[in-house]
């Protein structure tokens, strides 16, 4: 759910195998239509402002956007936060202070949630010799993205099919640097991917110094993303949210961004300059600011296991 929306799991319906209801379009090649996958249907659409831009719509729902002529055009203004949270913690070769820290290492990252894949083609452009690997709860999906869009094959990026909790529970512990939760059934994030016992499992398979990325998205009256912070807070020593004022001040319906990590975050004064410069302008606040936010909601927890 974003402005211009975000999906990740989506409620299931039963799938027909009919290819593109509208207009005859064809796997691999993107083409304007509807198209049955495993959990409803999809809708690709041409983007009306960039000749080479795509627009998805996962049941009824706008999803992503990817141009294909620009990896590095993100179209969505919480995944250019986004990017611009990671790339200050790992700044890419090329910049200033990008040689220091990406000598010898290559970035290990976990994306919940699929959709077009914007978010790990973007870091792939930006970090070429990153891991990346997807979670995507729908294999058609996975399948007709994969084609439509040219993605970097493996091992620079896989796609993995399978629900994000079951999946993040299987990985070995230390082995990711950054792990980004884009995951909505509907509006909503499911609540197994937003309880503390999912945030230990986060923690666990984090690297030290790794980042922990969510898109919380909620309604003016902010009780999720109080509570998702709340929850994260609980789980990391040091968090920020970034979010546009009035987003943060109650007054519409959106997304936030929050991370939580066990170093430091958002003390790096270009990353504020770098989001009050964005087409939609935004703020960073800091632990303590993240914190008094979040103060009095209480910490999600997964339901007693039944005896």
């Amino acid at each position: 759910m974003a402005k211009r929306g975000k999906s990740g799991g989506r409620a299931s319906r039963p799938a027909t195998g009919a290819v593109d209801v509208s207009r005859g379009g064809r796997p691999g090649v993107p083409d304007e239509g509807v198209y049955y996958i495993d959990t409803g249907d999809c809708e690709l659409i041409a983007d009306q402002d960039n000749s080479t831009g795509w627009l998805l719509k996962i049941n009824g729902v706008m999803s992503s956007h990817i141009d294909l002529a620009d990896p590095l055009f993100l179209d969505f203004e919480y995944m250019r936060w986004m990017a611009a949270l990671i790339e200050s913690r790992w700044p890419p070769s090329g910049t200033p202070s990008g040689a220091a820290t990406s000598a010898g290492h290559k970035l290990r990252g976990l994306h919940l949630g699929g959709g077009a894949c914007s978010m790990a083609r973007y870091f792939s452009a930006v970090y070429p010799d990153a891991r990346q690997v997807v979670v995507e709860l729908d294999g058609k999906l996975a399948e007709y993205v994969r084609g439509w869009f040219d993605l970097p094959k493996a091992p620079l990026l896989r796609i993995r099919v399978g629900e994000a909790r079951e999946v993040t529970e299987t990985l070995t512990a230390g082995t990711r640097d950054f792990i980004i939760r884009d995951v909505f059934a509907g509006a909503v994030t499911p609540r197994p991917l937003t309880t503390a016992e999912f945030n230990q499992h986060v923690k666990r398979v984090l690297a030290p110094g790794g980042l922990y990325v969510v898109n919380s998205g909620d309604a003016p009256d902010l009780k999720n993303a109080r509570e998702d912070a709340a929850t994260i807070a609980a789980a990391f020593r040091h968090t920020v949210i970034i979010a546009d004022p009035a987003m943060l001040k109650g007054r519409r319906y959106g997304n936030m961004v929050m991370a939580g990590s066990d170093t430091p975050l958002g003390e790096d004064p270009q990353l504020a300059r770098r989001l009050l410069g964005g087409a939609v302008p935004a703020h960073l606040w800091d632990d303590g600011q993240v914190r008094a936010f979040a103060a009095g909601a209480p910490v999600r927890h997964d339901p007693p296991v039944e005896s």
